[in-house]
């Protein structure tokens, strides 16, 4: 595959049986061909987009101690800030060209996580960038959990398999600043390549080169989105929990032409992640003599923290 497909959620949200299901079926296609595909018809707005855009931009072009006062320790980067090169790729040395700012999920004050999660931190300057960032948060959310269900029918299960499994999940949406490049890099690029930890990930901002995915050929073909458009991909738990049926594929984000240097980047990934009890063991539908058990059994949350330890953001 060359290209990554489209679909249109409108399709499964009608009540036409056949539309329905023929979203079903591109989508489980294409998330078992290359593990991409772009979305139309998800639930963000375009005043959302533009005002959520609007408040990253002023976030990431306040001073650097501006930001720093928003870097939480001692929480592995779940939350707020997170500086210039700190995260790196797993297997890679080099710190990603890049800045970003955390969202978490959001709480009823009497939900049994409101101790396992962090609180999100609130940006004193800037009086709607929380405001506008839950939003997002949530109209993403409410996304992914349609596509979980269109993928929860083509995995033969019932459709609301993975509703209890993400409420109040452990969902995190990435505001990413990659400034302009203004020196040589030396072998590090704005994001290396990698699998993503979680269910599913919807990226914004996917317009334009930078970003490519690696497919089965192991050729990288550019994955570029229509401004309306959400690019979702399959992350490592769900490639684990559907035993590779549907594929966690490698991406990254090259650095531009030399010419596009001083131009920065945004992008904004929501990483969808369910509560961290969830067993991800090899649905038994997915493992038959053909396609042999591949992983070990293990849970959403111990998996997170081995991820995380291997990403440098949680110290051993």
């Amino acid at each position: 595959m060359d290209k990554i497909p489209s679909v249109d959620l409108r399709d499964f949200l009608s009540d036409n049986p056949e539309r329905k299901q023929k979203f079903v079926n591109e989508i489980g296609k294409a998330y078992e061909e290359i593990g991409f595909v772009a979305l139309k018809g998800h639930f963000l707005d375009d005043n959302l987009v533009d005002d959520l855009y609007g408040e990253v931009k002023n976030f990431f072009e306040q001073p650097v101690e501006t930001k720093q006062k928003y870097e939480i320790p001692g929480i592995g980067g779940q939350r707020g800030y997170v500086g210039f090169g700190k995260e790196t790729a797993k297997g890679f040395k080099k710190g990603d060209l890049k800045e970003f700012w955390h969202f978490g999920q959001y709480l009823s004050d009497d939900s049994k996580y409101k101790t396992e999660y962090p609180d999100n931190v609130i940006v004193d300057e800037l009086p709607k960038f929380n405001e506008v960032g839950k939003e997002a948060f949530q109209m993403l959310e409410k996304t992914g959990q349609y596509v979980l269900r269109a993928l929860a029918l083509h995995l033969g299960l019932n459709e609301f398999y993975f509703d209890d499994k993400i409420a109040e999940g452990n969902s995190i949406l990435r505001p990413i600043h990659y400034p302009p490049i203004t020196e040589e890099p030396d072998d590090a690029v704005r994001a290396a390549a990698h699998g993503d930890i979680n269910l599913i990930t919807l990226l914004m901002g996917a317009q334009g080169k930078g970003l490519q995915v690696q497919n089965h050929n192991g050729e990288w073909i550019d994955a570029i989105a229509e401004p309306d458009e959400l690019m979702i991909n399959v992350g490592d738990m769900l490639s684990r929990h559907t035993n590779n049926k549907l594929k966690s594929t490698i991406h990254r984000v090259v650095n531009p032409p030399r010419e596009l240097w001083s131009t920065s980047r945004y992008s904004i990934p929501f990483f969808m992640h369910p509560v961290s009890a969830m067993s991800l063991n090899a649905l038994e539908n997915c493992v038959d003599q053909n396609n042999p058990k591949l992983y070990e059994d293990t849970t959403a949350g111990e998996f997170l923290h081995e991820r995380l330890i291997e990403l440098g953001l949680i110290k051993k």
